[in-house]
């Protein structure tokens, strides 16, 4: 009897460390890949709910479209990483989306010039988000949200709330031209997830990111300056919403004053979806891209099975909701 029992308590050890085993591996699958995952099922699930999807066109259509999220989202994620929120890029979408416009049309300035002046601007607008922030110590959701509404208020003081359009023909290459088969847009957005790759894996300032937002108190000790880092990660989130702004309006052939208008929504979800921390100091840009093409596949699929908008409203609200409460209850546990 003896024997018995202790062969059944060997039994029940093996087996629990099996289980433990098996539980972690998931864990630690769905932590690396569960994005992946969550892609290919939505990819599948639509790929059956309509033969419409897979369609060349279609393709290229959600490949255009999540560009200019994922050209914005690349600053955005710089600055969760550092632990903050830009609310702004929306309106700043808007505004270089205007002020490109209103210099071409209205000023006679070819698209060249106007292009760089209005991307100046974009950075100087994150700058001043930055500056505000690291000197002032004002909370970056009021900062950023106050500069949303500043700039959309300058955005419609300049168009008075009227579509702007009549561009030279050699504009529209940037929104809606082809390096062979594959769009500019998505070769633009390609380019910059590329050099945000590079700025977080080889540069210091990519490491003073992650340093800053996973504990600024000892960043500063350790000699970062974390003033000159909070102005950085701003003025890139506010350049690359600049360039995010004249793709759309290439694409559109428009100025309008709400072309940028929830962008800022849109990009959180994507950049929480990509396991970028709304606490700071974790997170990938490639896991981003996938985030991007969750929500791109997702509107996408609904568009086609013909789901009301305000319905698709609801669900993202939802996935923001989500995805925001697994990151809080993930970095709950790790504390």
């Amino acid at each position: 009897m003896p024997r018995r029992a202790e062969g059944t308590r060997k039994e029940t050890v093996k087996y629990s460390t099996l289980r433990n085993t098996l539980g972690s591996v998931a864990a630690s699958i769905g932590k690396q890949y569960g994005i992946h995952i969550v892609l290919l099922t939505l990819v599948l699930f639509f790929s059956f709910a309509s033969e419409d999807f897979f369609a060349s066109s279609n393709l290229l259509n959600v490949a255009r479209q999540v560009s200019m999220m994922g050209i914005a989202a690349v600053g955005f994620s710089f600055v969760l990483l550092l632990g903050g929120i830009d609310l702004s890029i929306g309106s700043l979408v808007s505004l270089v989306n205007i002020v490109t416009a209103w210099l071409m049309v209205n000023a006679g300035w070819s698209p060249v010039p106007a292009v760089i002046l209005a991307l100046v601007l974009s950075a100087a607008v994150g700058f001043s988000n930055g500056w505000i922030i690291a000197n002032l110590q004002m909370p970056p959701i009021i900062v950023t949200l106050a500069m949303m509404i500043i700039i959309e208020g300058v955005a419609y003081l300049i168009c008075r709330g009227l579509p702007i359009f009549g561009f030279p023909k050699s504009f529209s290459v940037i929104g809606q031209g082809y390096v062979g088969p594959v769009p500019i847009p998505v070769i633009i957005m390609a380019v910059i997830m590329g050099l945000g790759m590079f700025i977080l894996k080889n540069t210091y300032f990519g490491r003073y990111f992650y340093a800053v937002g996973g504990n600024e108190e000892a960043a500063e000790l350790s000699g970062i300056d974390v003033k000159r880092v909070k102005y950085l990660v701003y003025t890139l989130s506010g350049f690359f919403a600049g360039i995010a702004g004249i793709v759309i309006l290439s694409r559109t052939n428009s100025g309008q004053v709400l072309s940028g208008k929830g962008l800022e929504f849109d990009v959180l979800t994507a950049c929480v979806l990509g396991g970028v921390s709304v606490s700071g100091g974790v997170g990938k840009i490639s896991n981003v891209l996938a985030g991007i093409l969750v929500l791109g596949v997702l509107s996408n699929g609904l568009v086609l099975l013909d789901v009301s908008q305000f319905v698709q409203m609801v669900i993202k609200g939802a996935v923001l909701l989500a995805a925001v409460a697994l990151d809080c209850l993930q970095h709950r546990k790790k504390t």
